[in-house]
């Protein structure tokens, strides 16, 4: 398994962005997909996770409302929708495959990593 994750840049405060997270031997079909972050100067943090269907979703509480993800498996894709961004979201957003069909918030629960992508939120 390959990730990728790509999609980020630099927006204003109250903008959006949409990640987006591929995987180039398309195998991550089968299992659930994750989204984490790490801030400057701050310990790696869930963001999100998705079931392998697509059905059920889990999110960081402080993040509820404003960041959506979402996957399309045809696409080999997960996405991870963020409006309303924030300075303090500002973060390098890592992807990764989990070991299981079902998301969970404990990155060590997932296997395979993508190289990140950065995200700036200018105030």
């Amino acid at each position: 398994v390959q990730l990728q994750a790509s999609g980020g840049g630099l927006v204003q405060a109250g903008g959006s962005l949409r990640l987006t997270c591929t995987d180039s031997r398309r195998t991550f079909s089968n299992n659930a997909v994750g989204w984490f972050r790490r801030s400057p100067g701050k310990e790696r943090e869930f963001v999100a996770g998705i079931n392998w269907r697509g059905g059920s979703t889990i999110y960081a509480d402080s993040l509820k409302g404003r960041f959506t993800i979402s996957r399309d498996n045809y696409k080999n894709a997960v996405y991870l929708q963020m409006n309303n961004l924030k300075p303090e979201d500002t973060a390098v957003y890592y992807c990764a495959s989990s070991r299981t069909v079902s998301p969970g918030n404990d990155a060590a629960t997932y296997r395979y990593w993508g190289q990140g992508t950065l995200v700036t939120v200018s105030s």
